[in-house]
């Protein structure tokens, strides 16, 4: 299998340079989607918007005051035990 990143694509030849201009210039009724199934309300209905959105998460130093810091780690350990351990010996 042959996989790419952005970086790493093969630069496009001519012939590939003409391609995309003549699909790009192609009306949308010239495209043949009998292979794809059209969706219906039905289906939209249950629909989840960012149900596989992930935020990027960015690592920050902030200085918090001793109270404030017990509380986030009580916080953590009575919703996820295991996720403070590390925090806990490094706080």
């Amino acid at each position: 299998m042959v996989s790419y990143t952005p970086e790493t694509l093969p630069p496009l030849t001519k012939a590939d340079r003409r391609r995309l201009k003549a699909l790009a210039a192609r009306p949308d009724s010239e495209i043949d989607t009998s292979d794809i199934p059209e969706t219906t309300d039905e289906q939209w209905k249950h629909a989840r918007r960012g149900h596989f959105y992930r935020p990027r998460k960015r690592q920050i130093t902030a200085r918090v005051d001793a109270d404030v810091l017990d509380w986030l780690k009580a916080q953590a350990r009575a919703t996820n035990p295991g996720s403070m351990r590390s925090c806990a010996a490094r706080c």
